[in-house]
């Protein structure tokens, strides 16, 4: 009989590794099996258990959301063929500025850790302890903002997503190669006021959370392969080749660790929609009727709106850069124009 009801020590626990995950004088989580396959933290139970809970809601007839790069309108910006342009002259705080931004914004993950997330069961009417959205009070969140930003009960001796992030980074420029950029104070969708009134407002703020950090995600895989396909690029750090391969091997590792978070919260809005919510007025509302337009519009937001935001952000930003180089910013534009055409 398939397991669906998991205990906290459960959902946390970890496989036992043959070594430790060490690089670029970093002490980080995870580690190697006894073959030297990397096995992301705290998916021993964690991985079995979302699989069964997205089975039993594919097996009631509901389908998973979509949570792929398809759901992206635009891509990354600069593409590759610009930053390689950019790294053969000589430019390269734009990568490193990329990955260092993605190592701080990764660390405030960690929150997740102290948010108290509410138990679920109080608003929904069906039984929902053997799914999903059952257990994001159990282990579930928590998890996601240890593998994010570290364990805040811990010591602070091994590393999470950002440590692994700059661990990549100084293998392909060095410690303190450029100053640390500005980072923007918030990547999800700004505050758009009471979007599911029906509902008491703290059941509310973790619905958008989790939808916000689930788009979040969505983009980060994008940004997986694009720096993953360039650091593989043999003619991307030619004197670095090994450094580079294994900050790509690291980046990996990093994507295979956000699988598990990408599944669950997918799992959860997908749960969500097929289930029943009582309202604050005594009533009760299916869930896809509350859950779809709001989703969507989380979609758009970040797919469309906010992506077009960030792309003359970091345009305005290497057109300073390159301001006493206009002839190179040109070439840049004509590169970006040739990836837009084709």
């Amino acid at each position: 009989m398939t397991k669906l009801n998991y205990t906290w020590d459960e959902l946390m626990a970890s496989h036992a590794y043959a070594r430790p995950q060490e690089e670029a004088g970093y002490r980080l989580h995870g580690g190697f099996d006894e073959k030297g396959e990397y096995i992301p933290p705290r998916t021993l139970n964690r991985w079995p258990a979302v699989k069964a809970w997205a089975e039993q809601l594919t097996a009631r007839g509901w389908p998973l959301i979509d949570a792929t790069v398809q759901l992206l309108k635009r891509g990354h910006y600069p593409n590759i063929e610009q930053q390689k342009l950019l790294l053969r002259n000589g430019f390269g705080e734009t990568l490193w500025n990329s990955l260092t931004i993605t190592g701080i914004v990764e660390a405030r993950g960690r929150a997740l850790c102290e948010f108290e997330a509410p138990d679920f069961q109080k608003i929904i009417v069906e039984d929902i302890s053997n799914m999903c959205t059952g257990h994001l009070h159990k282990g579930l969140l928590y998890a996601h903002g240890i593998d994010e930003g570290g364990d805040p009960k811990g010591d602070g001796s091994v590393g999470a997503h950002d440590q692994m992030w700059f661990a990549a980074r100084d293998l392909i420029f060095g410690k303190g190669r450029y100053p640390i950029p500005a980072v923007p104070e918030n990547i999800g969708r700004p505050d758009q006021g009471r979007l599911m009134p029906q509902l008491p407002a703290g059941f509310e703020q973790l619905i958008l959370l989790l939808m916000n950090v689930l788009m979040i995600e969505v983009r980060a895989e994008a940004g997986f392969s694009f720096n993953c396909n360039l650091l593989r690029d043999p003619a991307t750090f030619p004197d670095k080749r090994k450094e580079a391969e294994l900050a790509a091997e690291m980046i990996e590792r990093i994507r295979t660790d956000e699988a598990i978070h990408v599944a669950y919260l997918q799992a959860t809005i997908s749960e969500m929609r097929s289930l029943t919510f009582r309202t604050v007025d005594g009533g009760t509302i299916a869930g896809r009727d509350m859950i779809d337009p709001i989703w969507d519009g989380m979609v758009h937001w970040h797919s469309v709106t906010q992506a077009d935001f960030s792309l003359a952000q970091s345009r305005d930003a290497i057109a300073q850069r390159l301001g006493e180089k206009p002839g190179l910013f040109t070439e840049f534009e004509t590169l970006g124009d040739r990836a837009q055409a084709a």
